[in-house]
C-alpha cells in the first residue's frame, strides 16, 4: 500500500468513530498491529526491486534528469509538479515513485546507504539504509508533493548526504 493510500485510509472515519476524526496512526492493513515491527526491519532488494529501480532511472534519464546532480533532480521534480497541476492530473503516483527512486539512487551513489526493502509500523517500502539509519525516499517526495512544495530537494537531500559523509 502506497503512502497516499495509507494517508487516505488514515483520514477515513472507521465504523463507530465520530465523523471528522482523523486517525493519528497508520492503517496496518490486514496485519494485526501487534505483529508489526516496532523498529524497522530490512532485507536486500531482489530482482523485482532492481527492475523497478532501473525502469524509473531510465525514465528519469529520458526526461533529462541526472540523478548524480541534486539540482537536476529538483528541477525535474518541480517541472513535473507544475505540469501535473496544469493538467489537473490524477496520475501522481508514478511521478512520486520515479523521483523517489531518483533521490534514493542519488543517496546510494553519494553516501554509504544501500537499497533495501524496509518494513515498519507504517508498512513495507523501498528504502535506502545503513544499519539503523533508514530513509524512505517515497515518503520524502509524497509528503512534499501533497503540500505542492518546490525547491526542497537540494536542501533536504543535501542535508542527508552531509550527515552520512561526516
Amino acid at each position: 500500500m502506497g503512502l497516499f493510500d495509507r494517508l487516505k485510509n488514515a483520514a477515513s472515519p472507521r465504523s463507530g468513530e465520530p465523523e471528522g476524526r482523523v486517525r493519528a496512526l497508520p492503517d496496518p492493513g490486514d496485519a494485526p498491529v501487534r505483529d508489526l515491527p516496532l523498529t524497522p526491519e530490512s532485507r536486500r532488494i531482489g530482482d523485482e526491486e532492481r527492475a523497478r529501480i532501473a525502469e524509473a532511472l531510465a525514465v528519469l534519464e529520458s526526461e533529462g534528469v541526472d540523478v548524480g546532480d541534486l539540482g537536476s533532480i529538483a528541477a525535474g521534480l518541480d517541472r513535473a509538479l507544475v505540469d501535473w497541476q496544469q493538467r489537473h492530473g490524477d496520475d501522481h503516483d508514478g511521478i512520486v515513485q520515479r523521483y523517489a527512486i531518483g533521490i534514493g539512487e542519488h543517496l546510494v551513489r553519494t553516501t554509504d546507504l544501500a537499497w533495501s526493502v524496509v518494513t515498519d509500523v507504517f508498512g513495507t517500502d523501498l528504502a535506502v539504509s545503513a544499519g539503523d539509519f533508514v530513509v524512505v525516499p517515497s515518503n520524502l517526495v509524497a509528503v512534499r508533493w501533497m503540500r505542492r512544495e518546490t525547491g526542497w530537494v537540494p536542501r533536504v537531500v543535501g542535508h542527508i548526504v552531509e550527515l552520512r559523509n561526516r
